[in-house]
């Protein structure tokens, strides 16, 4: 203030000049952003609901709402990635009161007032209000809590009478959409004859052979796929590949990595500490008064780092160990012994083989192919390998089914968990584990233990000073100045031995992380931008403890949907019918036993037998669950070949050896109650997504955020 009154008293002219240009600068991105009035664009539309536009100020009104709710219960302000959650349940709150209000109007459904009540403090309690006002302690419920802060409701702040005015209005839709969904679910009918279709399904039985040829045993890079060939599958299978608006790019990484001296003045500090730690009267105290990182003072084999665990096994009680990097941390460790505790901790692999569906056909079919591979790794197969292709666990099965160390404090479902801590050595579990997920089949890789160690912790972590800070960026914006185009990028990386090419393709528009780049919705929006062509490079981006220079090489149109949008699929798919073509050329007309044939036509070929199987839960060895396989093959007569035809993974000629009908029965209520139930647990979803798209919903909110 001191320096405008200076400027005033020199300038009246001096002062306007600058208050205007503060006031620019101030407000500059609210009138002259690419969305702003000011800045040529009047589209304030953040988007559209079953024909009816959502302005942005009504959008952030009601993100507003939600953020004040929050930050109240909370008593903190909301980081970047709450804040992105909070603008999803605006929106999905918009999708309710427009899209599914229609739908609750046309059947006349509506919560009374009375029956609000009835909610809140009548008979029959909603369990939100039960949760909202239950002893923490003892989990009795207390209506008299409810009618007592009710009474005092008015003299309450306003942002709390708002807060339960909203909460009012969410138990009416909650119950709404309850009464919706159970309408509908209980509209679900299973005419006799489709439970008689699954009952036979399911228990008739056949022994089948059958000639086996996969398509990866002919070469990819034998098989040519021209563009025209891509063109002309894309026409004929339009809707199965819609189009979405992405982008793809390439792009390099500059990273703040602490120098030489920003590493050596924390090694003098940590060393400092450690001193310090040795001669503390109380460790645990002077730990977490000096550490970056807040560590537990009693740790488990199951909450150590992979180092801490080597190095514990040499510490001697009363000794100060370390410093020990870990990435950009030092730490020290002040050993204190061990002691049992109540809790165990453990280390796992599993193996989980997941039913498509909640059908007792569906079930089995995963009990048999899960009881298929533990079989093969009792008789030697590798566990990692069998984890990385076949589990249904993404997270682990990369890992090799590595689950790491777990405590038995249902960390883990009660199933699995019961299984792995009454293991007292180390090794596979012979059966089969059954949870709501699914089979599985458990490595115990560390068996458990109770031991706790006492180590007082102090991880100081090495920070970038600011020259090293600016050393990056004139890294990043020298690059970014020098290439103009994308084949000038790659051939500057190519020459820079120290940059690493990374690309990412088909980022959505709403995207908040390109690959292990956090917070990214600057360079995802400027992909996004109108003037952003192919082979346009960017500026430099700062994302947490890097810089950012990318190009962006692709495009793709919802609108439009070109080969280059599914190239690798399309490809795939091309590839596979030609070689199916080749295989079927090749059988075709052949004579003689699945042995003969095989041998006529060489490498590749498999004959194999199935016993016992049904057209639900049938699971070829090499050919895995294939449909059409199977129903060829229950179609034929008993002793009779089919001829050659294309499955789901390769080209098949199925022989029945014999058929066991499913026996005659009169009452199929139980397979009738199968098929029922597993439409009713799908019955939320579909509704969801039949709502959502008959809506029409365009959501623009990615240019605004």
């Amino acid at each position: 203030m001191a320096l405008i009154n200076k400027i005033r008293e020199k300038s009246g002219v001096a002062v306007t000049v600058i208050a205007i240009s503060l006031i620019l600068f101030m407000v500059g991105g609210d009138l002259l952003g690419p969305n702003s009035l000011l800045g040529g664009n009047d589209n304030q539309i953040v988007g559209e609901i079953a024909g009816k536009e959502i302005n942005i100020k009504d959008f952030q009104s009601r993100v507003d709402g939600f953020r004040q709710n929050y930050e109240a219960q909370s008593g903190r302000s909301l980081n970047e990635g709450e804040l992105a959650s909070l603008r999803d349940q605006a929106w999905n709150q918009f999708v309710v009161d427009i899209a599914y209000k229609k739908q609750y109007d046309k059947l006349g459904l509506e919560v009374t007032d009375e029956e609000l009540y009835d909610m809140v403090q009548g008979n029959h309690i909603s369990p939100s209000i039960l949760q909202a006002f239950s002893d923490p302690t003892t989990g009795r419920f207390d209506k008299n809590a409810v009618v007592n802060y009710l009474k005092n409701l008015k003299t309450l702040p306003l942002e709390q009478q708002k807060s339960w005015e909203n909460f009012e209005k969410s138990l009416r839709e909650e119950r709404t959409r309850a009464k919706y969904e159970n309408m509908l679910r209980l509209s679900t009918y299973t005419p006799k004859a489709q439970a008689e279709k699954e009952y036979v399904a399911q228990n008739t039985k056949a022994n089948l052979r059958y000639l086996y040829v996969p398509y990866f045993s002919v070469v990819d890079t034998t098989i040519k796929v021209t563009d025209a060939q891509l063109e002309e599958y894309l026409s004929a299978h339009k809707k199965e590949y819609k189009g979405t608006d992405t982008r793809s790019i390439e792009y390099v990484t500059f990273p703040v990595q602490p120098a030489k001296d920003d590493s050596a003045a924390l090694y003098n500090e940590i060393k400092e500490l450690a001193r310090g730690l040795a001669t503390a009267q109380s460790d645990s105290a002077f730990a977490a008064m000096n550490t970056d990182i807040p560590t537990p003072i009693n740790q488990s084999y199951a909450t150590m780092s992979d180092q801490l665990k080597e190095a514990v096994k040499t510490f001697v009680p009363g000794g100060v160990y370390g410093p020990y990097r870990e990435g950009n941390t030092y730490y020290i460790y002040k050993y204190g012994g061990t002691r049992s505790d109540s809790v165990s901790s453990a280390k796992a692999s599993h193996i989980l083989i997941r039913a498509e569906n909640q059908s007792d056909s569906a079930k089995t079919a995963a009990r048999v192919k899960a009881e298929g591979i533990l079989a093969q790794i009792k008789a030697g197969a590798n566990f990692e390998a069998l984890a990385a292709t076949s589990s249904a666990d993404p997270g682990s099965a990369q890992r090799g089914g590595d689950l790491g160390y777990f405590q038995n404090n249902g960390a883990m479902v009660k199933p699995f968990e019961e299984a792995v801590f009454s293991a007292s050595a180390p090794g596979l579990i012979p059966r089969l584990v059954e949870s709501q997920f699914g089979f599985h089949i458990i490595k115990v890789t560390a068996p458990k233990s109770n031991t706790l160690y006492r180590i007082a912790t102090i991880g100081k972590t090495i920070a970038p000073s600011q020259a090293t800070r600016d050393e990056a960026y004139r890294r990043a914006d020298e690059f970014a100045n020098t290439v103009k185009s994308r084949e000038q990028f790659e051939e500057a990386v190519k020459k820079n031995k120290a940059l690493v090419l990374a690309n990412a393709n088909r980022i959505p528009e709403s995207a908040t992380n390109i690959n292990a780049i956090q917070n990214a919705r600057e360079i995802v929006r400027w992909a996004f931008k109108e003037d952003t062509k192919p082979s346009t490079v960017s500026p430099v981006f700062e994302t947490e403890e890097q810089y950012v220079v990318a190009v962006l090489t692709g495009k793709s149109d919802a609108k439009d949907v070109k080969v280059d949008d599914f190239r690798d699929e399309l490809t795939t798919k091309v590839r596979n019918q030609i070689k199916a073509e080749q295989i079927s050329a090749k059988l075709k007309g052949a004579t003689g036993s699945l042995e003969d044939i095989a041998k006529k036509y060489g490498a590749g070929a498999l004959v194999e037998s199935a016993s016992d199987i049904s057209l639900a839960t049938g699971f070829l060895t090499s050919a895995g669950f294939d449909p059409i396989a199977l129903g060829k093959a229950f179609g034929l007569k008993a002793g009779q070949k089919s001829g050659v035809f294309t499955g789901e993974n390769g080209v098949f000629i199925m022989e029945l050896v014999n058929k066991t009908d499913a026996p005659k029965i009169a009452d199929f209520t139980q397979y009738k109650t199968q098929v029922t139930q597993s439409l009713e647990s799908r019955m939320s979803y579909l509704v969801n997504e039949a709502i959502r798209e008959n809506a029409k919903i365009e959501d623009r909110r990615a240019k605004f955020f």
